[in-house]
Parts: C-alpha cells; structure tokens; sequence
C-alpha cells in the first residue's frame, strides 16, 4: 500500500499540479503564523514557513505513517522587497506597479516530512516583465485574477502577455515547482548519510 500523501495547502494551483504529477493525496491546510523574523531573509522565509507548515499537519494528522508536503511562495523584488498576496484591488494594483518593467524572483520553499526525516528545498525563478499601462493593471485587478496569488499575478493566465521570458522552473512561477518535489519526496526514502541500509 503506498504511503499516505497530505499537502500542507490551500492553494488550488498546487493541488492541480501535484494531480497532474500522478500523485494521489488529500489536502489539509496549515494554520501557522506567517510573521517574518526580524531581517529574516526571503529565502529562509519561506523555507521555514514550508517546513513549519509540514511539521504541522504532520503533528495533527494522527498517521505516524502518513508523509507532508508544504510549500511557500514569495515574490521578491530585486533589492528584496517581498510581495505577498494583495490585501484588496489597491493593493494588487500597487503590486503589479512595482513588478512593471522589472525582473523580479518567485521563490518557493518545499518541505516534507514523515516520522523518521525532515527534508527541505528552495526553487527561485527569474520573471522578466515588461511595462504594464495603468489602464491595463485597472482592467486586470477588476477581472479578479490577482487577488489571491502571490505578487498578485498569475502567469498561466491573463498576466502572460506582459512576461516575455522566464530564467528557471516555469511551474514554479504557478505555484509548485513539480521536478524539484518530486526529488524532494524520493530523499524521505534515501537513507541518510553514514546510515547503513537494512
């Protein structure tokens, strides 16, 4: 029987991709603080809210032999300014006003977890955005789209016209980066090192 699969999320874009990866698993979101440390660096950031994430759900999940996958996603301004998902409309807008004629980092923290490892990851991909006219950001929040993705955009969607390429993983910038968690899951099984297999 194959070990029980839990994705620490909400997000409906990871549950799609983790499916389109021919995973079977259930979803049950964490409720942690998502406060950053003080000086707390993007990167670590959201390797340690993935990992806080898992160790959660894990925690409650009552299955000592069930395994948790997390994830977290920032985007990260060059001078490292974090966005995370926009509070209203105004503030989306304001968001897609930063990431206009800029490059900006969508970075994802991974974690996952069982009872014998924790292991963790981070995924960065570079996004090239061209100029985007007030007019066409006041159309794109009004359609909804980015208020509930993180930099208040979603490149598999309307978004894509104003990116014109991308440096690293493309699913990534979706909302999970497949190829790294699935590496990710297989070191669960990997015995650790010094370790000597039964």
């Amino acid at each position: 029987m194959a070990q029980r699969l839990i994705l620490a999320s909400a997000s409906p874009r990871r549950r799609e991709l983790l499916a389109q990866a021919d995973f079977v698993f259930e979803v049950q979101p964490a409720e942690i603080d998502e406060t950053p440390l003080p000086d707390e660096p993007a990167a670590a950031y959201v390797v340690r809210l993935a990992m806080e994430k898992a160790q959660a759900v894990f925690a409650s999940c009552g299955d000592p032999e069930a395994r948790v996958l997390a994830a977290d996603t920032s985007v990260v301004l060059t001078g490292g300014s974090n966005l995370g998902k926009p509070l209203h409309a105004a503030d989306a807008a304001r968001m897609l006003g930063q990431l206009s004629g800029r490059t900006h980092a969508v970075m994802t923290g991974l974690a996952a977890v069982d009872a014998r490892r924790a292991v963790s990851a981070i995924e960065i991909t570079q996004v090239f955005v061209d100029l985007i006219r007030a007019d066409e950001i006041e159309a794109y929040v009004a359609g909804g789209e980015p208020l509930d993705k993180a930099g208040a955009y979603a490149i598999q969607g309307y978004a894509a016209r104003w990116i014109p390429r991308i440096e690293g993983d493309y699913f990534n910038v979706v909302g999970l980066p497949i190829a790294r968690t699935v590496a990710l899951l297989r070191q669960l099984h990997e015995p650790e090192a010094g370790s000597t297999p039964e």
